[in-house]
């Protein structure tokens, strides 16, 4: 007796949206990168078409981190004083899709960079990459609403993506996106309703569908990873039942959160039961990620080159087709 698969038959499909401009497009990128387009939850390719894979960004920051775990920082501390550098070698040595470059050293209650400073950085690391480029604020209000407008400009023309504006604040990043020919990470809490909102916003103000990509912040894995997938989840079949306000490629976050929790860093000899510290943090950002990969994300942005390199082979079997 045959088997009959059932098919859910949905109404409508992801956003597409293209990252970068190469040399035609009136940019200099050697390469773009194009999310979304999904007719069906992730890689059930019987039910309809995944035309686009996930990207993996890998995150470069401007100024060298402190206190990172030995198995991160064996593979970043020759080049974490120089981004430029750092970007490249996460595209030359770790095969990312893109740089999500985080001007950390803006932060008033750090390094306070100016926002000449900052537009300096992002060229350098323009210059020294092919990839397309995610912006991202240092996570101040005011202070990003000083820098990314010189910022934007600083690679206008790229279609670099800008991120991140808020409910609370959207209006300057939005504008600086519109005049530069950027396009925007709309970030929320993990709320559906107000992730919506934000995108009702930023439209409101000109912007395209199809210049937006979701951010709804998450956490890592064992820590209400379970609630964060359901509501990633929620917000792609919302998606693919025909709400135009959420039809846009989603982002996750993984690397610092993964990473931030003391299960991935705390020393062996504090928690020996938790077996070998160099293996278990690449676990647990590799995990936490291919979670997300299943709930529906375009877009990971990662940190250590084994768990990116395995996270790849994971898109890459999914993407196939094939049993795994």
């Amino acid at each position: 007796m045959p088997l009959t698969i059932p098919k859910q038959r949905w109404t409508a499909e992801v956003q597409t949206a293209t990252i970068g401009a190469t040399k035609e497009e009136g940019g200099t990128r050697t390469s773009t990168v194009t999310i979304g387009g999904e007719q069906t939850l992730p890689f059930l390719h019987f039910e309809g078409e995944t035309p686009n894979r996930p990207a993996i960004a890998m995150e470069v920051l401007d100024e060298q981190p402190s206190g990172w775990p030995e198995p991160l920082a064996q593979h970043y501390e020759d080049v974490w004083g120089d981004p430029a550098a750092w970007a490249q070698k996460a595209v030359e040595e770790f095969g990312a899709d893109l740089i999500c470059l985080r001007l950390v050293s803006a932060n008033p209650e750090g390094s306070d960079a100016s926002a000449d400073q900052c537009a300096e950085t992002i060229q350098s690391v323009l210059k020294a990459v092919g990839v397309p480029l995610i912006i991202w604020g240092c996570g101040n209000d005011e202070k990003d609403n000083d820098i990314m407008p010189f910022c934007s400009q600083a690679g206008a023309g790229e279609r670099c993506v800008l991120g991140s504006a808020t409910e609370d604040n959207y209006k300057t990043i939005c504008a600086s996106a519109l005049a530069d020919g950027h396009m925007i990470i709309n970030e929320s809490p993990l709320d559906i309703n107000i992730q919506k909102q934000v995108n009702i916003l930023v439209t409101d103000m000109g912007m395209d569908l199809g210049d937006i990509i979701m951010y709804q912040v998450t956490g890592g894995l064992g820590y209400g990873v379970e609630y964060a997938y359901s509501i990633l989840e929620r917000t792609r079949l919302a998606a693919l039942d025909g709400d135009k306000m959420l039809q846009m490629p989603m982002l996750s976050i993984v690397g610092s959160e993964a990473w931030r929790v003391k299960e991935a860093w705390q020393p062996e000899a504090e928690a020996p039961e938790w077996g070998p510290l160099d293996k278990r943090g690449i676990i647990w950002e590799a995990a936490t990620a291919t979670l997300f990969l299943h709930a529906g994300t375009d877009i990971l942005v990662m940190w250590h080159p084994e768990a990116v390199a395995r996270v790849r082979d994971h898109i890459d079997e999914m993407m196939s087709g094939q049993p795994v």
